[in-house]
C-alpha cells in the first residue's frame, strides 16, 4: 500500500511539473540562451555561423587582443623572419607591464619560444609587449602591422591600440572578428604545442621560476577543446574565445562581455555543445579526389585525371536534406602541354539550385606533347 501511495505521489509531482525529466541531449538554437553582451559560433571549414548575438558590436575584448599578437609572431616563424631559439633582449617597458604577467626581468636575453609560450597560456602582457618590440622594433610599430593584418582579414570591426589588451581609448573588436583571428591561429601546429598545455613552468635567465597555469580552463575540462584566448578587464567584462574538434569538425566559439568567468567558459561550452549537438561537417569538394579521367590529345600519355583545386566543406544540420548539389564541366580532351597551372574545367556547388561556389579543375602534373618519333612509335605499334 505504501509503494502504491508513493507511486501515485511521483506521478502526480511529474504532472504538476514539480519534477523536470529531460528527453533529449540535444539543444535547438532556440534553446540557446547566451546572456552575454556578444557571441559567436563560427564553424572553421566553412566560415558559416551557426549562432550569433550582436557579433559586430564593437566591444573592448580585454586579452583577447593577444590573438592578433599571437598570429603576427606565428606568421613571421614561418617566414623565417624569426626563429624559436631567437634570444630577446627585454625592455624596461616590457618587463613593466601590469596586469597578467610572468615577471619577466628587464634587461635579460629569453627564448622567444619561452615569451610565446607565457603569452599563449599565461595570458602575459609583459611578454607580449616583449615580442612585439622584437619583431617590429617597438610596440607602435607592432600595433600599426596588427591592424593591417586586421583589415586583410576582414576584420571590418576593429581597431587595435595596444599589443596586450588592457584598456585603452579606441580599442575594440568584435565576437565575429574574434573568431576570424581564432581560426588563423589554429592553422599553426606551433601554436597547439603550447595552447594545449594546461601547467608549465617559465625558467628566467636568473634561474628565477615562474609558474604557468592555462587560462583557458575548457582545454582540460571540455572534450577537443585545444586552444583559445581568454580576457578580463572591467570595462570589458569576462570574454573567451575558443576553438573544439570532434568527428573532423572544428568549431570556433566566442563569448564577449559576460558577468563572470564562470560564465564565460559555461556559455563558450554551450555553444559547442549546440553546434556539436546539432551540426556535422561535410567535404563536398577534395583536391585529393579525381573527378574523372579525360583523354589527351597529342600527348605522351593517352589519359590523365583531373582534380578541383580547391577544397571545400560545408557544414549542415544532422539528419536534414542539406540540399547541395556537385555540377562538372569538363572538356572532352585536353591537349599535350597543359601546365598544372592551367584551367581545364570547372566544379560548380550548387545550394537549392543557388550557385554557392566555383572551383577551377586543373591537373596534378604537367602533360608533355607528344614528340615526332612519339607518334611514329604510336603508328609503327598500330600495324
Amino acid at each position: 500500500m505504501r509503494k502504491l501511495l508513493l507511486i501515485s505521489i511521483l506521478l502526480f509531482a511529474m504532472f504538476a511539473g514539480l519534477f523536470e525529466f529531460k528527453t533529449s541531449d540535444i539543444v535547438t538554437k532556440a534553446e540557446v540562451g547566451i546572456e552575454s553582451k556578444s557571441a559567436c559560433l563560427m564553424d572553421f571549414k566553412s566560415g558559416e555561423i551557426l549562432y550569433e548575438k550582436n557579433p559586430h558590436e564593437k566591444l573592448p575584448v580585454a586579452s583577447m587582443v593577444k590573438m592578433m599578437t599571437i598570429l603576427l609572431t606565428l606568421e613571421n616563424l614561418e617566414e623565417g623572419r624569426i626563429s624559436l631559439d631567437d634570444k630577446v633582449f627585454t625592455s624596461e617597458k616590457a618587463a613593466g607591464m601590469g596586469g597578467s604577467q610572468v615577471f619577466i626581468d628587464p634587461y635579460q636575453d629569453y627564448l622567444l619560444s619561452d615569451l610565446l609560450k607565457s603569452v599563449i597560456m599565461a595570458s602575459a602582457n609583459d611578454g607580449s609587449v616583449a615580442l612585439a618590440e622584437y619583431i617590429s622594433g617597438s610596440e607602435n610599430n607592432f600595433v600599426k602591422q596588427m591592424n593591417k593584418r586586421a583589415k586583410e582579414l576582414g576584420m571590418n570591426d576593429t581597431n587595435y591600440v595596444n599589443s596586450t589588451g588592457l584598456p585603452a581609448p579606441e580599442q575594440y573588436s568584435s565576437a565575429y572578428d574574434s573568431a576570424l583571428v581564432l581560426s588563423e591561429v589554429v592553422k599553426y601546429d606551433t601554436y597547439h604545442n603550447y595552447s594545449t598545455i594546461w601547467m608549465d613552468k617559465l625558467i628566467h635567465p636568473s634561474g628565477r621560476v615562474t609558474e604557468l597555469v592555462n587560462t583557458n580552463r575548457l582545454v582540460k575540462y571540455y572534450q577537443g577543446c585545444d586552444g583559445g584566448k581568454t580576457g578580463s578587464t572591467d570595462e570589458a567584462g569576462c570574454c573567451l574565445s575558443a576553438s573544439a574538434v570532434r568527428d573532423d569538425m572544428r568549431l570556433i566559439s566566442v563569448i564577449v562581455g559576460a558577468e563572470n568567468s564562470s560564465k564565460r567558459f559555461n556559455e563558450c561550452s554551450e555553444l559547442f555543445n549546440y553546434g556539436f549537438s546539432n551540426f556535422e561537417s561535410k567535404n563536398l569538394v577534395s583536391t585529393q579526389q579525381s573527378l574523372g579521367i579525360i583523354p589527351v590529345s597529342k600527348g605522351k600519355v593517352e589519359n590523365v585525371d583531373v582534380y578541383a583545386k580547391e577544397d571545400f566543406s560545408a557544414v549542415v544540420r544532422k539528419n536534414e536534406e542539406d540540399g547541395y548539389k556537385i555540377v562538372l564541366d569538363l572538356p572532352k580532351s585536353v591537349k599535350g602541354g597543359t601546365k598544372t597551372s592551367d584551367n581545364v574545367g570547372l566544379v560548380s556547388v550548387l545550394r537549392n539550385g543557388e550557385v554557392v561556389k566555383e572551383i577551377q579543375v586543373g591537373l596534378k602534373e604537367d602533360l608533355d606533347k607528344m614528340s615526332y618519333f612519339d607518334g611514329v612509335k604510336k603508328v609503327l605499334q598500330g600495324w
